[in-house]
């Protein structure tokens, strides 16, 4: 059995039954107050109380991109190096995606190659906090503030991390989280959308519902603008409740363990180690490195026992996005390095131990 390279964690069952119960035998199991409470605590857990909480952190995207009226003939700059709906999501508004190169070092999207993407037709920038790892914010702060262009933080495999001290959530104008199946918190399925203007929220809360507003009797409401149905229901909140109460716990153990990743594979040759930017803190949902050789390592490691992969798949060679190609030199030159080793909650001293031991003796 290898030691996996993603786990989700449950709260204990004692907690997590009764509170499932609870709601699944309540009358009401749709969106409602168990729904609102889980905003209430996710937004004290980031910081900020201006949070909605959605299907996926697809939908929390996608309401994004809404928001800003994002359509055919707009060009939104985002990178290749993510998981699949960072892009998706772009496509289905019929706007183009524009790819801007990463920086090589980090695998994160470059200000500097993002300057030179825009154009007239530049509605966003999407950037992704990729594995944990938070992108260069000091740099693209600047660029919003300068050319006005909103920020979308895709902010999926980030939970936790932090910048200029402060849990990321309150820094851009929208900041996205995944609540999926594989995340440092997982609510089976699900995400939230979190604002940095309270007054993108009204609009935002229609479009999550239909277009309706569900303040109002549903025969009292006039549609103005069409919705989706990608309200989180409160079977998925109370787990998320739940689960929350975990989470400063068991993302310390993927922290911790990240750390003394970055203290121990120091030095060890084969192995480039990923630096972090100014005012940044990851929160190491993946343990991510660039490594020579990167088939023979992964297998050596699975000879020992424990999972390593890419895991992602880059976006810029799908068909779909076919006329967005363009040179990417650095994303070329990351693609073949990067790997990702097993840091989560699961990963106990003696584990730890054995991965460290495993990359150090080389293959």
């Amino acid at each position: 059995m290898l030691i996996p390279l993603v786990k989700p964690y449950i709260a204990p069952r004692e907690e997590m039954m009764p509170a499932i119960e609870n709601i699944l035998y309540s009358g009401y199991i749709a969106e409602g107050e168990a729904v609102y409470k889980f905003e209430k605590e996710y937004g004290e857990f980031i910081g900020n109380p201006n949070v909605l909480a959605v299907q996926s952190g697809t939908a929390a995207l996608h309401i994004a991109l809404m928001l800003l009226n994002i359509g055919p003939g707009d060009e939104v700059i985002s990178t290749p190096m993510t998981a699949e709906p960072t892009n998706t999501t772009i496509a289905i508004t019929g706007a183009k995606v524009i790819w801007a190169d990463i920086d090589p070092e980090t695998g994160l999207l470059d200000p500097a190659s993002v300057r030179e993407k825009i154009t007239e037709r530049t509605k966003a920038i999407m950037l992704v906090h990729y594995a944990g790892m938070v992108c260069n914010m000091d740099e693209f702060n600047k660029i919003s503030r300068e050319t006005g262009i909103p920020v979308i933080e895709d902010t999926a495999h980030a939970l936790g991390s932090k910048y200029n001290g402060k849990v990321v959530g309150s820094n851009s104008r929208f900041t996205c989280f995944s609540f999926q199946a594989i995340k440092q918190m997982t609510t089976v399925d699900g995400g939230a959308i979190a604002f940095a203007d309270p007054n993108d929220i009204p609009s935002a809360r229609k479009l999550r519902w239909f277009g309706l507003d569900k303040k109002i009797s549903r025969l009292e409401n006039d549609i103005k603008r069409a919705g989706y149905k990608y309200g989180m229901n409160n079977v998925t909140a109370a787990i998320g409740s739940v689960q929350l109460a975990h989470t400063p716990e068991i993302l310390g153990k993927y922290i911790s363990n990240g750390k003394y990743y970055d203290e121990a594979l120091n030095g060890v040759p084969g192995v480039s180690l990923v630096p972090y930017y100014p005012n940044t803190e990851p929160s190491y949902w993946l343990y991510t490195m660039k490594v020579e050789r990167r088939e023979e390592f992964i297998k050596m490691m699975e000879a020992n026992g424990i999972t390593a992969s890419p895991l992602h798949h880059r976006s810029d060679t799908h068909s779909v996005f076919a006329e967005s190609k363009c040179p990417l030199p650095n994303m070329d030159k990351w693609y073949s390095q990067f790997v990702h080793i097993p840091c989560g909650w699961w990963v106990g001293d003696e584990e730890r131990e054995k991965i460290i031991s495993a990359v150090k003796k080389g293959w």
